[in-house]
C-alpha cells in the first residue's frame, strides 16, 4: 500500500484538535478508586505447560465493577528473585492465547503478565474473560459499545482492567513491585498508553502501532477495520456524531498520554491502513514522558515486527535491567 497519510515534517508536528473534556480527570479517578473499592485478591496457581525454561500461573484478578479478568503470569524457570515485570496487554480480537504461547519477555529475563480482554478472545488467539456488561444497539465488533456515554463505553472497563492489571502484577510473587512496564501493540498500545497517562509510577511503556487515537481523523482515514467500525455506525446513525466524539474524548489515548511521565518506546508503519500513521504521531506527539518512536517506512500494521523487538529488548534492558542470571539447563521446577 502506498504512503496515503501525512508524510516528513507534517507527522512530525501533527498535533490532534481533541481537547480533554471538562471532568475528565474526575472521571477516570472516580472510576478507577471505585474498581479498587470493589476489588478483590487475585488467585494464581501454578500450569504445567510442558515448556522447561518459562513457569507459568494461571492468574485471575478484579477488573472493573469487580469483574473477574484471566491472566497468564510467565516468569524464567529456575530464579526466585523479584523480577520487573512486564504487563502485556493484547491486540484487537485476540485473548490471553494459550498458556505455553510464551512472548519474549520472559526468555529475556522478565517476569511477564499477559492479560486477557474482556468479551474478546475469538480473533487470533483464544480468551477466557466474558464482559457481563450490555449494550444499546452497537455496530459489529467492540469499538462502539456503549458509545453514547462514557459511563457505559466499552473501553472505560477496559482501561480499568488495564490499570488492576497493573495492581495485580505488584502483588505477584517473585515481582519487584517497584519496577513495572506496560507494553502492547494495536489495541494493546492504545491500552498501554492509556494505562500510562492512568498509573503515575510505571517505569517504561512499549506501544506499538498504537490503536485508539485520534479517533475522528482515524475514522476517516482507516481503510480497513476496526475504525471502520465507528465509521459504519455514524453511517447509519447519523444524529449521534458529535455526541460519540464526546464520549470519545475520555477515552482517547492522544488525550490520556498527556499526563504519562514513565520513558516510552513507541513503532509506527507508514503505510499503515489500520492505525493511520498521523494518529499514531498523535498519540506520539501528546505524551508528556521522554519518548523515542521507531518508524518503518514501507510497513503496513505489522509494523516493525521482529525488527522492533530487538529495539524493544535493547531499549528496556537500560531502561528497565534485569540482574538475575536465567535458569541452568536442563532446570525443572515443576510441582
Amino acid at each position: 500500500m502506498p504512503i496515503f497519510d501525512l508524510s516528513g515534517t507534517q507527522l512530525t508536528g501533527y498535533r490532534s484538535d481533541v481537547t480533554p473534556p471538562p471532568g475528565l480527570q474526575a472521571f477516570w479517578d472516580e472510576t478507577i478508586t471505585q474498581a479498587r473499592a470493589e476489588g478483590w485478591e487475585p488467585t494464581v496457581e501454578r500450569v504445567d505447560t510442558g515448556l522447561r525454561l518459562v513457569d507459568t500461573y494461571d492468574v485471575t484478578f478484579s477488573g472493573f465493577g469487580g469483574d473477574p479478568i484471566r491472566a497468564w503470569y510467565h516468569r524464567p524457570a529456575g530464579t526466585d528473585a523479584e523480577l520487573p515485570i512486564v504487563v502485556r496487554y493484547q491486540g484487537y480480537g485476540g485473548g490471553r492465547g494459550h498458556p505455553h504461547q510464551v512472548g519474549i519477555w520472559p526468555l529475556a529475563g522478565y517476569a511477564c503478565l499477559e492479560m486477557d480482554t474482556r468479551g474478546q478472545g475469538s480473533g487470533h488467539t483464544p480468551g477466557d474473560t466474558a464482559d457481563p456488561a450490555g449494550s444499546l444497539p452497537a455496530h459489529p465488533g467492540y469499538l462502539t459499545r456503549g458509545i453514547l456515554d462514557p459511563e457505559t463505553y466499552y473501553y472505560r472497563r477496559v482501561f480499568t482492567d488495564g490499570v488492576r492489571a497493573v495492581d495485580c502484577a505488584r502483588t505477584l510473587p517473585g515481582v519487584d513491585a517497584d519496577r513495572v512496564s506496560v507494553a502492547g501493540g494495536s489495541q494493546g498500545g492504545g491500552i498501554s498508553l492509556a494505562v500510562a497517562g492512568l498509573v503515575p509510577d510505571l517505569t517504561a511503556v512499549l506501544p506499538d502501532v498504537p490503536f485508539l487515537s485520534d479517533f475522528r481523523r482515524a475514522s476517516q482515514l482507516a481503510t480497513e477495520d476496526p475504525y471502520l467500525e465507528l465509521a459504519g455506525y455514524l453511517a447509519v446513525h447519523r444524529g449521534h456524531l458529535e455526541q460519540v466524539f464526546a464520549t470519545l474524548a475520555h477515552f482517547d489515548v492522544s488525550v490520556l498520554a498527556r499526563t504519562a511521565t514513565a520513558p516510552a518506546l513507541f513503532s509506527v508503519g507508514l503505510m499503515d491502513p489500520v492505525c493511520p500513521p498521523s494518529t499514531v504521531y498523535a498519540a506520539y506527539n501528546a505524551y508528556g514522558g521522554r519518548k523515542e518512536i521507531r518508524v518503518y517506512p514501507y510497513n503496513e500494521h505489522e509494523g516493525g515486527q521482529s525488527f522492533h523487538e530487538l529495539a524493544q529488548l535493547s531499549w528496556l534492558a537500560d531502561v528497565m535491567p534485569v540482574h538475575v542470571a536465567g535458569p541452568t539447563a536442563g532446570s525443572d521446577r515443576r510441582s
